[in-house]
């Protein structure tokens, strides 16, 4: 099968989430790993294409203009474009798909930056900060609880199951190291495990986990690399 999708790809939980939209569309796909924790990001041929030198960015050869090949970076844009081209997960309808874009952007905005800081200061901050701890730490209980109110009356965030889904899913999946317990929110643990198992994503989490490395791996250049960026 003829494969049109480079993925610029590292195993974190923006990386995953394309992995699980891309097993989800049984589409074909090349994985050309970022090595993060090496500069690979700054290598000029991937700011040709993600500028703000972060993975996962995409080319896609075979646009559905026919025109010439399409690079995408951000990892929301990179699901929209995925699915509205392959007219899957993101409805037509203008009110639910307003529901459901408003649910990826909360991701976008809220899960994904506030989970970060929290992984930032309990795993690898060099000196352990308990006000931002704390602070990092409730954030992220509090929008584990807005996602376990919202699963309250519906399967998934957006009613049905959806890139909204797909973005905030591999965010929860480092809970333990958020801080959190998911038996404190029932519905976003039935909500987990129920995504857990469909086997586009058990496939898609497999993907990369031989370039895997837990905080306690890095070393201080890679440190530097990750957390001393400057505008030069």
């Amino acid at each position: 099968m003829t494969t049109s999708i480079d993925l610029y790809y590292w195993p974190t939980p923006n990386g995953h989430k394309i992995t699980i939209l891309l097993e989800e569309l049984e589409i074909p796909y090349r994985v050309i790993p970022v090595n993060i924790g090496k500069g690979d990001q700054f290598k000029p041929d991937f700011l040709k294409i993600a500028p703000n030198n972060r993975m996962p960015a995409i080319v896609d050869h075979a646009p559905q203009d026919g025109g010439e090949s399409i690079s995408i970076f951000e990892s929301a844009a990179i699901m929209q474009y995925l699915a509205e081209k392959h007219d899957r997960f993101l409805p037509r309808e203008t009110r639910k798909k307003t529901e459901t874009m408003q649910w990826l952007f909360w991701q976008m905005g809220g899960l994904g930056p506030m989970a970060g800081q929290a992984h930032h200061f309990r795993q690898y901050a060099p000196e352990k900060i308990e006000y931002a701890i704390t602070r990092y730490t409730n954030e992220v209980n509090r929008l584990y609880g807005v996602m376990n109110k919202r699963l309250g009356d519906r399967d998934f965030l957006a009613g049905d199951y959806s890139i909204a889904d797909m973005a905030s899913w591999p965010w929860v999946v480092p809970y333990e190291r958020q801080g959190q317990d998911l038996n404190e929110f029932p519905n976003l643990k039935r909500w987990f495990e129920s995504i857990q198992a469909r086997p586009a994503v058990e496939k898609a989490m497999n993907v990369g986990k031989e370039y895997r490395q837990k905080p306690e791996d890095m070393n201080d250049e890679s440190r530097k690399i990750l957390f001393g960026q400057r505008s030069k």
